[in-house]
Parts: C-alpha cells; sequence; structure tokens
C-alpha cells in the first residue's frame, strides 16, 4: 500500500509524544500529524524550542525516526480572519511561524483553514454567509473575500519562500468548505503553495461526493484525512444546517478551545448529523474508493486519522479507525 496511513495525534493529547508514536505504531500506522497552534494548544509540538535550536529539531525528528513513524504534516487549524483580537491575529501568527518550523523541519506540508473574516472592517465577530441569496449577503462575500486574498496571498509566498505546502481543510464556517471555494481561494490568489486537506467528514455532512471531489481537485489534494460521519434521524427536521447546539458549562473538566476564552458546544441530543469512528458512517469499500482515488493524485500521500467519535475512548476509537483504514487499504 502507497499511501503513508497514521493519525493525527490530537486525540493522544494526553501522553507524551513517544507514548502517543507508540500507540500509532502498535496499530500498523506510520505517518502521524502534530498540532502547532490555532484552536488547540500543541503538547507534542515544542514549537518555540524547534524555532530556536537546530540540535533540537534533530532530535524531535529522531523521536519519530525511531519509531519507524513518519512526521508528515504540521496541523495549525484556526481562525487566522477572526476579527476577535485574542483570536485572528494570534492564530495568524501560529500559521506564520507553523510555515516557518516545517521549512526548518523539512516538513513539506501544513494543515489549516481558511478562516472566516467579520461581515464589514467594523465586525467585532465572524460572519459565516451560508446562502448569498440576499445582495447584501454579498456586499459581506465581496469584502470578506477581499480580506482573504490579501492574506493567503502573503501565506502562499511565505509558505512558496520555505518550500511548504498549505492544505486547508474545506470545513463549515469558514470562508473556504467545500472544493468551489477552494478553487476560488486559488485562483483570487494565484497561488501556488496552496491546496486542499481532504477530510471527507465535512464533506459527507454537507452531502457531496467525496470521491466526484478529490477527481475534481485533483492535484490540488496535497494531504488528506481519514475521518467518518454520519447523518442521523434528526437530520428529518433539523437539516444539516440546525444551530441548536447549547454551551459547555464553564466548569466542565474537558472543554475544547475555539480561541481565548470561547470553547466549543455541545450537540443536540438528537442531532442531524454526528463523526463516528472510520468505517462506521460509510463501509470498507466506500473507504477502499476513497483511498484509491487519492492514491490517483499521489501514490504517497499521508491519510492520517482523524479521531472525534464521542462514543469510543481516544484508544478504543484509534484502534477501530486504524483497522478499517487498513482492512481498506488491503482492498485496493
Amino acid at each position: 500500500m502507497p499511501l503513508k496511513l497514521g493519525a493525527y495525534t490530537a486525540c493522544l493529547h494526553d501522553r507524551p509524544l513517544a507514548e502517543a508514536l507508540d500507540v500509532l505504531r502498535a496499530h500498523g500506522l506510520t505517518s502521524a500529524e502534530v498540532n502547532t497552534g490555532g484552536f488547540l494548544p500543541a503538547p507534542h509540538c515544542p514549537v518555540d524550542l524547534l524555532l530556536s535550536s537546530e540540535r533540537a529539531r534533530a532530535d524531535y525528528l529522531a523521536a519519530f525516526a525511531e519509531r519507524g513513524v513518519e512526521l508528515t504534516g504540521l496541523n495549525c487549524n484556526g481562525n487566522p480572519l477572526s476579527p476577535l483580537p485574542g483570536t485572528g491575529a494570534k492564530h495568524a501568527d501560529d500559521l506564520r511561524r507553523t510555515i516557518e518550523l516545517a521549512g526548518l523541519l523539512g516538513i513539506r506540508t501544513v494543515v489549516t483553514m481558511s478562516g472566516t473574516p467579520g461581515s464589514d472592517p467594523h465586525a467585532k465577530y465572524p460572519s459565516w454567509v451560508v446562502n448569498p441569496w440576499d445582495g447584501v449577503q454579498m456586499d459581506v462575500l465581496d469584502y470578506q473575500w477581499g480580506v482573504a486574498t490579501e492574506f493567503w496571498s502573503e501565506i502562499d509566498a511565505l509558505a512558496r519562500a520555505h518550500d511548504v505546502r498549505v492544505a486547508i481543510e474545506m470545513h463549515p464556517h469558514n470562508l473556504v468548505f467545500s472544493p468551489i471555494t477552494l478553487e476560488q481561494l486559488v485562483e483570487r490568489t494565484g497561488a501556488s503553495n496552496l491546496g486542499a486537506e481532504m477530510d471527507p467528514s465535512h464533506l459527507m455532512w454537507q452531502g457531496m461526493d467525496v470521491v466526484a471531489c478529490i477527481r475534481h481537485l485533483g492535484p490540488l489534494v496535497l494531504h488528506a484525512a481519514a475521518k467518518d460521519a454520519t447523518l442521523c434521524p434528526g437530520i428529518g427536521v433539523r437539516g444539516v444546517l440546525d444551530t441548536s447546539f447549547s454551551r459547555v458549562p464553564a466548569d466542565a473538566p474537558a472543554k475544547v478551545p475555539t480561541g481565548i476564552g470561547t470553547w466549543c458546544n455541545t450537540w443536540p441530543d438528537d442531532p442531524a448529523w454526528k463523526f463516528v469512528a472510520v468505517g462506521l458512517g460509510h463501509g470498507i469499500a466506500y473507504w477502499t474508493e476513497f483511498l484509491a482515488a487519492l492514491a490517483e493524485v499521489d501514490p504517497d500521500m499521508p491519510v492520517n486519522i482523524e479521531h472525534e467519535d464521542a462514543s469510543y475512548s481516544q484508544l478504543e476509537g484509534l484502534a477501530l479507525a486504524a483497522k478499517n483504514l487498513h482492512a481498506a487499504a488491503v482492498d485496493l
């Protein structure tokens, strides 16, 4: 199997790097992606130290090599375009530093999100336009694309200077959330070093044909995630654009940050859709087709499991996803 099967280590954030890599190897995974900032902390990547010390970088890469795992991506998902002062500037800086670090480490790919600006120059919060049937929404999009074009042109130049590619996860609540908007960003910026991170889960619940998306984007697909999603009975009355989430209590023990002082919300009890372990939303044959389509683009592409199935523990979910992903690869 030429594709590099691995995992994004965020699901093992409570373990030291060495232990997290041992878990990956125990499940036959030979590719790793680590977080470097943005929405999440970076327990598996001491960014400041690695930027400042060549010796530290050599030791860091050796920790992967000793376990037969390749570091295939640095992940800095966030909202670098947010008008919130504690979010946008910080996430943008994290991304720039991640690109610099990737170049120093010889890691080719940085994974991130496009971000979402506010609706206008005076907006306080990000504003995601879902359906611009109203002319006013087109005015918002015109402004947002102007902000995004300026920022991502700069990032593309920075990535080119460090011989790094930036793979953008097409994620709802971002300006880039589909193959069409990804192509729009590349066209507007004239980018040479921007492309897509093919996380199928967010395309699944939007109702897209993931394999068709891969083939539509072709060489713009730079990196991939193995993450599954399923539609639930609640979709009948909620639809996929449901907003009936609830806040996580301030004293909750396991909150997921989305910025400084902001947290991921709680799904409704009867959701329209949810994330599930690889193979539980779509069967093995589906994942074989997914891997085959990726191999058509790049037979050496990393495909890293992203475990976010709340029904399983960190280890159980990762083990199940790895088992099913390996089964899909065997059938190629």
